[in-house]
């Protein structure tokens, strides 16, 4: 349940439109939902400001249907990460509303459209065009956490003025997502270019001795750009959450006062 419905029935108890018991009714699955192969956490936007996301791969169709089903009922945000197409496919064929982005491997369905008012979008910075999975994958996901972001594609280390002539617009974010292969060099550049936190997503793209991206997650793990964050590879997803756990959490604090 978002915080919105669960202050929508709290003002309609307080104000006498519906019984105890009609709400208690409404609130019977919090925390969360036992489906028997999957506890669904109800409770997750509560308490983090963000609801519970559906891990796609190695779960079944059906099983991601359940899921999915017990999530938009409460009226919360659906995304599912990588899910193939033939799930996909089965899925939206049973959840018509839920939609599929080939590019991200994911699938969304948005319910609460309001965003986090921001005075400059989250940019989203790809090395390079195969790095598009993952950035595809972190833009959907600050998307569903309706975080404004923008994707600025292709600015990798080998042409470095792409990088410097994005420079202005680096300087204003409130946060940056850096994606990147091979080396990983560009988290590095980045890092020392701007004063605003900037989370590095290492991609398994590269030659041999990239080793799936274990040489770019090493090196942005050794930066000499002090204060850089590192999520694990090909993790546009969990890269998009500490971002938008970075913009949002001001935010919810100062509601919350």
């Amino acid at each position: 349940m978002t915080p919105d419905l669960l202050r929508d029935l709290l003002e309609q108890l307080r104000a006498g439109r519906i019984e105890v018991d009609q709400a208690l009714h409404q609130l019977r699955d919090l925390p969360f939902k036992d489906l028997e192969y999957a506890r669904v956490d109800h409770h997750r936007s509560l308490r983090q400001g963000l609801p519970e996301v559906i891990f796609g791969q190695q779960k079944t169709a059906e099983q991601i249907v359940g899921i999915a089903r017990e999530i938009v009922q409460v009226g919360s945000n659906l995304l599912i990460t990588r899910i193939s197409t033939e799930k996909a496919a089965a899925v939206c064929q049973r959840l018509p509303s839920v939609e599929f982005d080939p590019v991200a491997e994911a699938a969304f369905q948005i319910n609460a459209t309001s965003q986090i008012k921001l005075e400059e979008p989250v940019l989203v910075l790809s090395a390079g065009t195969s790095d598009a999975k993952v950035a595809a994958e972190a833009m959907l996901t600050l998307r569903v956490c309706g975080v404004p972001g923008v994707l600025i594609q292709d600015v990798g280390v080998a042409g470095l003025q792409r990088l410097i002539a994005e420079l202005p617009r680096l300087q204003k974010a409130p946060a940056i997502l850096v994606i990147a292969g091979m080396e990983g060099a560009l988290a590095s550049v980045v890092g020392g270019l701007v004063a605003c936190p900037v989370v590095a997503v290492p991609t398994s793209v590269g030659y041999g001795a990239a080793f799936d991206g274990l040489a770019a997650l090493l090196g942005m793990m050794t930066s000499c750009a002090a204060g850089i964050s590192v999520v694990n590879i090909d993790n546009g997803f969990g890269g998009a959450v500490a971002v938008a756990r970075m913009v949002m959490g001001p935010m919810m604090q100062k509601g919350a006062g």
